[in-house]
């Protein structure tokens, strides 16, 4: 079942006996657990037929006799147990309450930050049972199509450059990425298009000194831009590390070389080089003009060899932004 089905049917008050939520992305399963605790009961109910357990500290008698109580004067108990992932080998002992539910009880299982065996015999009795969510982690190249989805949702247009602000500032935290866009619904009137001075303004993201722009630069080999960037990030150092920057722009020479060696339509370019929308692969097709492998070859030997040094690794004279410099000078040369 789909997260927005599950959501439907909690706000509906249509709950599952147990439902199992896993997965390596916690977003979704804090979002689905917080439901439930909201929706399955009212307040003054909440005293006696709420249960929360912790994963550490509990077992599974303790939960098994929790779920099998009874509710005193409301229509339902619910339990949660929250970080299961704790729990281990032990979960499939739930397997025997599973099978045979309390019918008056909402048994909330959360493992998160993996994925539980999908093949198990809990998770197969959970799935006829109730409800078998997985909640994956976004991927990196996925995090600019999630964005354009939420907003979206949300009732407004987003330009290139500003999702593509988001995405590299912020990266795959899926929490923080719902909170700056509900911040900016709030703010910006309904039907506009977020742009990059509204991210600038409301987010505190530069628009001009960004990773997105220290690609641009390094792409057209705009040497005075890039040196440019790696100074603003010297003064302000929460913007960006050396780290940041060669994984940065390990993406950007890895690309072009999957584009140098991809034959075939600019589709299948782009899911070659995981390349999310034709007007990135246009911008990447400039780059490809004055990269080519073999340079591409070398810049991506340069970003492991720095990328080493960001990390203590044959470095004891130079600082970060010193060390971004001259890796910078040399992938442009």
């Amino acid at each position: 079942m789909s997260y927005a089905n599950i959501i439907k049917d909690i706000k509906q008050k249509k709950f599952a006996p147990v439902y199992l939520l896993h997965g390596e992305e916690s977003y979704y399963i804090d979002r689905i657990s917080d439901a439930i605790l909201e929706h399955s009961l009212e307040e003054h109910e909440k005293d006696f037929n709420l249960s929360i357990l912790y994963g550490k500290e509990t077992d599974i008698t303790t939960i098994v006799a929790e779920a099998k109580g009874y509710p005193m004067m409301a229509e339902r108990r619910v339990v949660i147990v929250r970080e299961a992932q704790e729990l281990k080998r032990k979960l499939p002992d739930l397997l025997p309450y599973v099978e045979n539910p309390q019918p008056s009880t909402v048994l909330v299982i959360c493992h998160k930050h993996s994925s539980f065996d999908g093949r198990s015999k809990l998770s197969s009795a959970i799935n006829k049972k109730g409800v078998v969510f997985k909640s994956d982690k976004v991927r990196d190249y996925q995090l600019q199509d999630y964005i354009q989805g939420i907003v979206k949702e949300l009732g407004y247009d987003i330009s290139h450059k500003a999702c593509s602000l988001l995405a590299e500032s912020i990266g795959a935290d899926l929490s923080r990425i719902h909170n700056e866009l509900n911040k900016l619904s709030i703010l910006i009137e309904k039907g506009q298009t977020i742009n990059d001075v509204h991210i600038e303004e409301n987010i505190g993201i530069s628009k001009d000194y960004n990773n997105f722009e220290l690609v641009e630069a390094v792409g057209k080999r705009d040497v005075p831009k890039a040196m440019r960037i790696v100074d603003y990030y010297d003064k302000n150092p929460k913007s960006g590390n050396l780290i940041m920057i060669t994984s940065t722009l390990f993406g950007l020479f890895s690309k072009l070389m999957r584009l140098h060696f991809t034959k075939g339509s600019d589709a299948e370019a782009m899911k070659a080089a995981k390349i999310t929308h034709p007007f990135i692969l246009k911008q990447y097709r400039q780059y490809q003009k004055i990269y080519p492998p073999k340079k591409i070859n070398t810049n991506i030997g340069l970003l492991h060899e720095y990328d080493l040094k960001s990390k203590g690794l044959g470095n004891r004279e130079f600082s970060d932004m010193e060390l971004a410099k001259e890796l910078l000078f040399k992938l442009m040369h």
